[in-house]
């Protein structure tokens, strides 16, 4: 036998003694000992009783057909995978678009900052929108905002230079 076959064999015996059954030993991280699932997850955390938005929601940036919306919220806890989403449209009682930015929750920070890229906007119209966040599974945190709004900027006229280089 030779030593990386011994070596192996070595590592699954002694894996075995270790963990409660042969396969989570093969399987599970870490051995199959200490929190985590067969996934590599840890189990959901503690889910906050009210979820609420500290800060915001509000215009972090609009340019060229793009905006950001950003806004605070205490930790909503559960799963790590979330969502900020955001509903959209041009008339406050009809917010029928939505986007959504994909977020890990920190477990350690007391509150999750959320960012989400709305796109396709158009310069100089003025949209409506709330926020929400949701789990990985779709599942609303419990939390929305009342209706904001922006005016997206009106894009930037290009130099004469430009202008005159382009009609070329």
């Amino acid at each position: 036998m030779n030593q990386m076959t011994l070596r192996l064999a070595i590592t699954v015996a002694v894996g075995s003694l270790l963990s409660p059954s042969p396969a989570a030993a093969q399987t599970a991280p870490h051995g199959g000992r200490g929190p985590y699932s067969a996934k590599g997850e840890l189990p959901p955390a503690k889910t906050a009783a009210y979820v609420r938005i500290t800060k915001g929601p509000e215009l972090e940036s609009a340019k060229y057909g793009w905006a950001i919306i950003t806004w605070t919220s205490n930790n909503p806890g559960g799963r790590d995978e979330h969502f900020g989403v955001v509903h959209y449209g041009t008339d406050p009682k009809d917010l029928s678009k939505m986007a959504k930015s994909h977020i890990r929750l920190n477990r350690g920070h007391p509150e999750t900052v959320f960012r989400v890229r709305v796109l396709d906007l158009k310069a100089g119209t003025t949209y409506y929108y709330t926020v929400d966040s949701t789990q990985g599974n779709g599942k609303s945190d419990g939390v929305k905002s009342p209706v904001k709004r922006f005016t997206m900027p009106r894009d930037p006229q290009p130099s004469r230079a430009a202008a005159q280089a382009a009609a070329r």
